[in-house]
Formats: structure tokens, sequence, C-alpha cells
């Protein structure tokens, strides 16, 4: 099992609070109370009676470069989908984000993990993420002083919309 000691757990609706789930690499040989979040492969590979065993407790670890179209099939029995970020340039699970509530409804929790700071939140949280795991130190501040980050003007359109007022900056408006 791995863990992330300096890493915190952050949703819009609630702020911070404890993360019930535990990252491992196979799940224990007998069903308790816990709840495991798999890397993709491992979900993959479990066997119908071990998905059936851990219903509603079993989560998927999905990274960048792995593609969701094996996970599609089994959405509706993921308590969790958490996606990663090891860089802050790398954007490929945006995209997941989208297609995961727009094209396959997704609707449970949705969580960004790895390097997550606070320039990104609000898009995040716009594509669809329910939640984020915050390790970095300025990110961390900032959002315990309730700071999202974010931009008045969008420009694309996404899985939520915007709470701000003011539409995509590239759209003009009639003069009043």
């Amino acid at each position: 099992m791995t863990e992330q000691n300096d890493t915190r757990l952050w949703t819009p609706a609630e702020g911070f609070r404890d993360d019930s789930w535990q990252r491992v690499d196979d799940l224990p040989a007998h069903a308790g109370d816990g709840r495991y979040l798999l890397p993709l492969g491992a979900f993959l590979a479990l066997g119908d009676n071990s998905r059936a065993e851990f219903a509603g407790r079993i989560g998927v670890e999905v990274a960048p470069g792995e593609a969701l179209d094996a996970l599609l099939p089994f959405l509706e029995d993921v308590a969790l989908i958490s996606l990663t970020f090891p860089a802050f340039g790398d954007g490929r699970s945006y995209s997941k984000a989208e297609l995961l509530r727009t094209r396959h409804g997704y609707q449970g929790p949705l969580r960004a993990a790895g390097d997550v700071l606070i320039d990104q939140v609000a898009h995040m949280i716009r594509t669809g993420f329910s939640e984020l795991e915050i390790a970095n130190p300025a990110t961390l501040k900032r959002l315990e002083k309730g700071e999202t980050g974010g931009i008045a003007h969008q420009y694309q359109p996404t899985a939520k919309a915007s709470d701000k007022t003011g539409g995509y900056a590239w759209r003009r408006r009639a003069a009043g």
C-alpha cells in the first residue's frame, strides 16, 4: 500500500475533509469496511466475484496515458474515479474528466490527484472534478483561505458551467 501523508483532500462543497480511501495494488483477502483505490490494470484484472464482494468500495485510478475504454463497461460499479496529474503541464486528465461527465454520464465522485496547483482548481471543477488531492503548500494555503483562483472568462465549454458571469471571452455582445 502506498500513502500520501502530506496530501489533503478538498471538495468545493465541503472544503478540506478526511480521505476514507486507501491506495492499494491488490484487494485484501476478505472484504472489510475499507474503501480501496486500485490502479486501472489491477481493477481490470479483478474477477466478477471480487467486484461483487467489494461492491461500492472499489475506486479506480487512471493515469494520463491509459485509455478509458476498458473502464466504461464498469462505470456503474465504480465508487470513485481518480485521474492523475503527474505534472502541471499534463492536461490529458482534464479531457478524461470532461468525457466521463458528459459523454459517458459518470455521476460518482471524480478526483484529481497529483500535481494540483491553485491555477488549475477552477478549471478542474468546471471539467467535472468533485474532489482534489492537494499537496502543494501554496495551493493548500490559498484553499484554506477560501481562494479557488480562476478567471472570469473561459474559452471552452465544460461539464459544469462557470459560476462567474460574462460568458466566453471570444463571444461579442451587441452594445447596450
